[in-house]
């Protein structure tokens, strides 16, 4: 008897209705065609999951086999593959001699559909009992008029000969045969298949005689297959395989020049054979309007560059014309590869096709062009880092137009000068004068406050001091700041207002129309327009600093404080003219006095903060009281801010290398000794790596499970007095969750027909139907169910025990307690840049605030604690986090789902030793929120004395 097969399990839902096999004769016997349609679908249906219903047999012969019905005809071959061909002694039954006359004399039909589908389904009977009668229909096939029936009669005498090769000795020689005199393409391309896999030899020759430039597409893409599995077993033709790819690389299909490219790239490691795969890539990626093929065949480029190193350089400026494609995901995928392939010798061409792309982003309108000038101005940014020869026109580039870019791509710029300046001295020079000529036509105050804090740092020179000292005076305006403001806005009109207006002999104002200059009378819209048209007039008039001044920016304001005194302290380092030193002093005290009264004033469209305030005048008094700790000063506002940047960019450099190490810790030297395991003495106990990991895949690469970690999983879910005590041990694995109940009978009695429910709440689903069991007398019993998990959301798992009563008409439900999925076991922490952390923060909609209240000793072992609570991530770099009295953090994590979850931590320690503050949590759902918030109350209620309050 032959093995049995397997077929796919087909749901059967819950709410279908069950009919017996008396019924489902009834319905065969005296339905219509279309009612027994229906019926046939159920029976298939209930004999793919596991009940054959073997005496339904003769029924389907008698009332279905005759029908001329086509799709009952479909539904019939779908019921002969699964049904049972073979009684319980392993003979063929009695009843299969009346379907193979039936399969006969659909295999003469005169309609080629039936023809077709019944050859179609001779490749799936595996019963040479059954297949030795219709082997003379088969081949008379092959000579039929129609192409559907040719092709279908190849795979039925290749599958016959799979099966039992004495049924068609001559099979390939058929084939054969049948190829030669075969015109239409689809019929070759499958006999050229079979041909390939019972006659090797043949299949060469074939290949050799046939002028493969003019054969069509399907017979080349069979014809690649066969040379990419023939080479693996066959190297000595390699050099003839090699040739016949080449040529068809040039064919005008898409899908065979793909084909021809990937099997290029597999049969050689050659640069010529990599590079000439790559170019078909580039091609394929720049002509096809597709965008999935677009991305299949830069995936490719990405995947031959990572098996081939400094292979692909030459063809960098070939990948990067795939930004003119119409899709971000596009443009960035080219991006990223042309970044690896960037060197020495293509950067400045890069750059000039960078820049171009750069330059037309602003002039375009296009959707999602934001995302696409990051990408570039970030592309711009590693590549000038990278190359110090280009980094100077890069900067020039991008200061060139910094104020047609938006805040985030400014503040990226603004980040990238920071770097080069501070990595490269000698441009410092010609960068700051070039910033101080590009920030006329920015409007952003975070940029400003960025570009403020290199003027600080690195006017060195006292002509650079002078001249941003120039620039900064000219772009506040006219001091006192509240002053002119009250004569640019407020003195004129109310004098105008008053004498409009009148008085009463009593004082109280007069009612009565406006007034306008030229004495007509104004109605009151046209009053208010013509005053909304003069503060727009007035703001156009402010300077750029001015007008974030104004408009409450007053972070800018204590920024350009800090500034102020930089530039005074550096001056009186490399100046000996006190006169200049002493001007420019009270110069600064005069905008910073000026600051603060505007501040507080009317003028403003908010008043000015505490903090920035109390900032402010700190420099005021730093700049007016007697200079004996100029010294303390100097440290201060001078050094400690230039170690501080230092630090930090020397902490990214070394992540850089770090990643770059990883990428090469598989590399092993030329002439490093090779380690042969079975030659390695028993008694020698060194283990290099290589065997670890050996022994790791072997014996498995998890560690094997103890216990105790076992107990700790395990949840109680009925009591110890009912009559059935439950517990389960919940296991995670991947996307599922199993409960492994144990389930004990506590009663004197048989609990009959006993089953376990589940049902979920949240993103879970139970996947697994509930079995009915006997369980004895104090009887055990183990029963498993699983879950898929679809989100990293606090799922609840409930159910209940149900088993027949004393009667057959009642039951017994036992109510079993809730199981809460913990969702640390699907949150893992992640890494993010500080710009993408930014922009997903002012996405996601969804926050959890939570106020922690605790008396743990210190700060960091508060922050220590929260990261071991919530598997997450610390953004913040250890250098910001001293020992004070306050920290701020960043936190971090994705879920196994893509689920992004962010995190803000913010905390004090007060006087009486108690830390207070706030954790903020962000993301796009409000589950995982919820979610994460449960585990930071979880986390500070563990610690001594924690009150959390959920807000």
């Amino acid at each position: 008897m032959p093995e049995t097969a397997t077929y796919t399990l087909v749901y059967e839902p819950s709410t279908s209705p069950k009919f017996s096999v008396n019924e489902f004769k009834n319905k065969l016997e005296k339905g219509d065609d279309e009612s027994k349609i229906i019926t046939m679908r159920q029976i298939l249906i209930t004999m793919i999951n596991t009940d054959p219903m073997p005496e339904l047999l003769m029924h389907v012969i008698r009332y279905v086999m005759p029908s001329k019905s086509k799709e009952l005809k479909k539904l019939l071959y779908f019921y002969w593959e699964i049904c049972e061909k073979y009684d319980k002694e392993g003979k063929l039954r009695h009843e299969m001699i009346l379907v193979c006359n039936a399969i006969q004399r659909d295999l003469q039909h005169p309609n080629e559909f039936i023809r077709g589908a019944t050859l179609r389904f001779l490749t799936k009977l595996k019963e040479p009992e059954l297949l030795e009668t219709l082997v003379p229909n088969c081949r008379v096939c092959l000579e039929h008029r129609h192409a559907y029936v040719r092709k279908n009669a190849v795979f039925a005498i290749y599958s016959i000969f799979k099966v039992s090769d004495h049924l068609i000795p001559d099979a390939p020689d058929l084939i054969l045969d049948f190829l030669s005199v075969e015109s239409d393409a689809t019929c070759r391309r499958n006999a050229f298949v079979c041909l390939s896999n019972l006659n090797r030899e043949a299949s060469l020759r074939y290949i050799q005689e046939q002028p493969l430039d003019s054969l069509d597409p399907l017979i080349q893409l069979a014809i690649i297959e066969f040379i990419r599995k023939d080479a693996l077993q066959y190297s000595d033709l390699r050099s003839q395989y090699l040739q016949i790819v080449t040529s068809l690389l040039d064919i005008s299909n898409t899908a065979v020049e793909y084909e021809a490219a990937t099997t290029l790239s597999v049969l050689s490691s050659s640069p010529s054979a990599v590079k000439s795969a790559a170019a078909k890539f580039v091609e394929l990626a720049v002509k096809e309007s597709d965008i999935n093929v677009k991305l299949i065949a830069l995936e490719r480029i990405s995947e031959l560059h990572s098996e081939n190193q400094d292979v692909l350089d030459d063809i960098c400026l070939d990948i990067l014309k795939v930004l003119s494609s119409p899709s971000v995901d596009v443009r960035n995928k080219a991006i990223e590869i042309g970044l690896k392939l960037v060197s020495s010798k293509n950067v400045e061409d890069v750059i000039k096709l960078l820049k171009k792309e750069l330059h037309r982003t602003t002039n375009s309108n296009e959707d999602k062009n934001v995302e696409y000038r990051q990408t570039l101005i970030s592309a711009i940014h590693s590549i000038a880092i990278k190359f110090h020869e280009i980094a100077a026109s890069v900067v020039d580039l991008l200061l060139e137009f910094i104020g047609e870019l938006n805040t985030a791509a400014a503040s990226e710029v603004i980040t990238f000068v920071k770097q080069v300046i501070e990595k490269y001295p000698d441009l410092r020079v010609n960068i700051i004068n070039r910033l101080l000529i590009s920030l006329s036509n920015v409007k952003s105050g975070k940029v400003y406050r960025g570009a403020l804090w290199i003027l600080g740092e690195y006017c060195l020179e006292e002509a650079d001091i002078q001249s941003t000292w120039k620039y900064i005076r000219t772009n506040i305006g006219e001091i006192p700041i509240l002053a002119a403001e009250k004569k640019l806005n407020g003195a004129d009109d109310e004098e105008n207002n008053g004498e409009a207006a009148g008085t009463k002999e009593n004082g109280e104002s007069k009612s009565g129309p406006k007034i306008l200059a030229d004495g007509t009378y104004a109605t009151e819209s046209a009053y208010s327009e013509s005053k909304e048209i003069k503060s727009k007039s007035n703001k156009n008039l402010r300077t750029p600093i001015r007008s974030l001044i104004i408009d409450g920016d007053f972070y800018l304001a204590s920024v350009l404080s800090s500034t102020l005194v930089k530039l005074i302290l550096r001056l009186n380092k490399v100046s000996e003219r006190k006169d200049l030193l002493n001007a420019l002093k009270a110069e600064a005290m005069l905008i910073m006095v000026s600051i603060l009264r505007v501040g507080d004033s009317q003028y403003v469209k908010k008043k000015i903060d505490e903090d920035s305030s109390e900032r402010i005048m700190s420099c005021i008094r730093f700049l007016s009281e007697d200079q004996t700790d100029i010294k303390l000063l100097e440290e201060a506002f001078l050094d400690d801010t230039m170690d501080a940047f230092k630090q930090q960019v020397e902490e990214q450099l070394s992540k850089q290398a770090q990643n770059t190490e990883t990428l090469h810790v598989t590399q092993e030297q030329v002439d490093e000794p090779i380690a042969f395991r079975q030659f390695v003495n028993k008694d020698n106990k060194v283990v290099d790596d290589n065997e670890k990991e050996l022994n790791a895949v072997q014996h498995g690469a998890q560690p094997k499970e103890d216990l105790t970690s076992r107990l700790n999983k395990i949840v109680q879910l009925t009591g110890f007095s009912d009559p059935v005590y439950a517990e389960a041990y919940v296991k995670v694995h991947q996307y599922d969750v199993t409960l492994d109940v144990l389930i004990v009978n506590q009663t004197t009695t048989t609990l009959r027909n006993l089953s376990v429910e589940f049902a979920a709440l949240g993103d879970l689903k139970v996947v697994d139907k509930p079995t009915s069991n006997n369980i004895a007398p104090h009887g055990f019993h183990r029963s498993q169910t699983t879950i898929k998990v679809s989100s990293a959301d606090t799922g609840v798992i409930f159910g209940n025990i149900v088993y027949d009563g004393q009667h057959a008409d009642n039951s017994t439900i036992v109510i079993l307690s809730d199981v809460h999925i913990d969702i640390l076991d699907y949150i893992k922490p992640a890494v993010c840049t500080e710009a993408q952390f930014r922009k997903m923060w002012n996405e996601f909609e969804w926050e959890n605030k939570i106020s922690v209240n605790s008396t743990l000793p210190s700060l960091k072992e508060y922050l220590e604690e929260l990261l071991r609570g919530t598997n997450m991530n610390n953004l913040t770099p250890g250098a910001i986090i001293g020992d004070c009295q306050f920290l701020s953090a960043n936190l971090y994590s994705k879920s196994t789902f893509g689920e992004d979850a962010l995190a803000n931590l913010c905390i004090e320690k007060n006087a009486d030793g108690l830390i207070v503050g706030h954790v903020r949590i962000r993301s796009k759902g409000q589950g995982l929120a919820l979610s994460l918030g449960d585990k930071v109350a979880a986390v500070a209620r563990k610690t001594n004395g924690v009150v959390v309050t959920e807000v």
